[in-house]
């Protein structure tokens, strides 16, 4: 399959939020300037389980999960989400967040397989540029 072929399928990523946080600007935003850069956005709203994004990220075969969390959880949610993915074989399908996290907190998560985690002030061309890099060096794309 010839380059410009491989291009032509959007990447799709899933964009949520996890647990009783109600503040989805944030989320929001990025979703709109994913899908104003050219990528699928599918965005699962507020209050959703771990194993609700997971479902979606199965069903909706996406390459990349994004969890907006300010709650505080996050030391709960990305890992939980994290082994949910794993179990269900979502092993090609990069975690990646944003929210109010700390230096030391991002740092463990890393460890754990968790993607890059923004923090507020974050232009959202840095966010797409990560995302779009990573799907192109991690996915098999031969099947596009």
């Amino acid at each position: 399959m010839s380059d410009n072929q491989s291009q032509d399928k959007k990447i799709r990523v899933l964009i949520g939020k996890v647990g009783l946080d109600g503040h989805d600007r944030g989320a929001k935003v990025i979703a709109a300037a994913f899908r104003d850069a050219g990528i699928e956005v599918i965005y699962t709203g507020l209050r959703q389980t771990p194993e609700t994004i997971v479902e979606a990220a199965l069903q909706e075969d996406v390459d990349a999960i994004g969890i907006s969390i300010l709650s505080g959880a996050h030391m709960t949610i990305f890992p939980k989400v994290k082994k949910l993915m794993d179990d269900k074989g979502l092993t090609d399908v990069l975690l990646f967040g944003g929210g109010i996290i700390p230096e030391a907190d991002i740092d463990e998560l890393k460890k754990l397989g968790i993607g890059q985690l923004f923090t507020p002030g974050t232009p959202t061309f840095e966010t797409i540029n990560y995302v779009k890099n990573w799907v192109l060096q991690n996915k098999e794309r031969e099947n596009l």
